[in-house]
C-alpha cells in the first residue's frame, strides 16, 4: 500500500520531463534571445575597463636586507604600506600631479585595489579606468608618490619600483562569453520554470488517468467518441 504514492510520483515526474522536453523549442528561443541580450548589453551598454599595476618593493630601514630582523621588519612595514597608499594626502597628490579635475579623493580611491602577496613585501598597486593609459598613469603616479611620501614623512627607506604599469592589456571588464553564457542560462531555467509552473496549475482533464490522479475518482467505464460520426454531425450543422 505504501509503495502505490511513491510510483505516482515517479509517473509524475517522468511526465513532467517529457513535458518540458515537448516545449524544448520554446525552451531554445529563449536561451537564444537571453544569450543575444547578455551579449548586446556587454558590447554596447557596458563601459570597457582596463588595468593598470605597478609594484613596490618594500626595504627597512636597517643595515642588511639579509638579516631575519629585517625581513620581518620589511613585512610589517608592508601591511602599513598598503594602508598608507590609498591614504587621501597620496591620492589628492596624484590628483594635482596628474591634473584629473574630474576626480575626488573617494572617487579616484574607489578605482584603486592594493595586493600584499602572502610571504613578500612586495606591494601590487592596481588602478582600474575606461582609459588604458590613464589606468597606467595613475598605477605609475601612485608608486612614485608613495615612494616619496614613505621616504619622507615616515623616515623611512624609499620602497623601489620594480614594475610599472602597462596600457597595452585587453579589457578586464566586461566578459562578454561569460555574460552571453550566463544569460543564456537565465534564459533556458526561467523557460523550463514557466512551462513546469504552467503544467503544475493546469487542472484540465485531458484522460481518465487524470480523473484518478487529480479527482481521486475510479473510472468505471468511458464511452469512446466516434470520429467519423463526430464529423458528420459537424457538417450538417455547417450547411444549416
Amino acid at each position: 500500500m505504501q509503495d502505490k504514492p511513491q510510483e505516482e510520483n515517479e509517473i509524475d515526474l517522468l511526465e513532467l520531463f517529457y513535458v518540458v522536453l515537448h516545449k524544448w523549442k520554446m525552451i531554445v528561443l529563449s536561451l537564444l534571445l537571453t544569450g543575444a541580450c547578455g551579449c548586446l548589453i556587454s558590447v554596447f551598454l557596458i563601459t570597457p575597463q582596463y588595468e593598470s599595476t605597478s609594484v613596490l618593493y618594500v626595504l627597512s630601514k636597517s643595515t642588511s636586507i639579509t638579516s631575519l630582523a629585517d625581513i620581518q621588519m620589511g613585512s610589517s612595514l608592508t601591511n602599513d604600506y598598503v594602508e598608507v597608499v590609498t591614504s587621501r594626502p597620496i591620492i589628492e597628490q596624484v590628483i594635482q600631479n596628474l591634473g584629473l579635475t574630474d576626480e575626488t579623493y573617494e572617487s579616484l580611491k574607489d578605482k584603486v585595489s592594493i595586493d600584499n602577496p602572502a610571504n613578500t613585501r612586495l606591494l601590487k598597486i592596481t588602478v582600474r579606468d575606461p582609459q588604458a593609459d590613464v589606468a597606467k598613469a595613475i598605477a605609475d603616479e601612485l608608486a612614485d608618490v608613495s615612494k616619496s611620501f614613505i621616504s619622507i614623512k615616515m623616515d623611512q627607506a624609499a620602497p623601489t619600483v620594480t614594475q610599472y604599469g602597462y596600457a597595452d592589456g585587453e579589457p578586464v571588464t566586461p566578459n562578454t562569453v561569460k555574460n552571453t553564457v550566463l544569460g543564456a542560462l537565465i534564459g533556458a531555467v526561467l523557460a523550463i520554470g514557466v512551462v513546469i509552473v504552467s503544467y503544475l496549475l493546469n487542472d484540465t482533464i485531458m484522460t481518465t488517468d487524470d480523473i484518478e490522479k487529480k479527482l481521486g475518482m475510479t473510472v468505471l467505464a468511458s464511452i469512446p467518441l466516434d470520429e467519423a460520426e463526430y464529423d458528420g454531425k459537424k457538417s450538417k450543422k455547417s450547411k444549416e
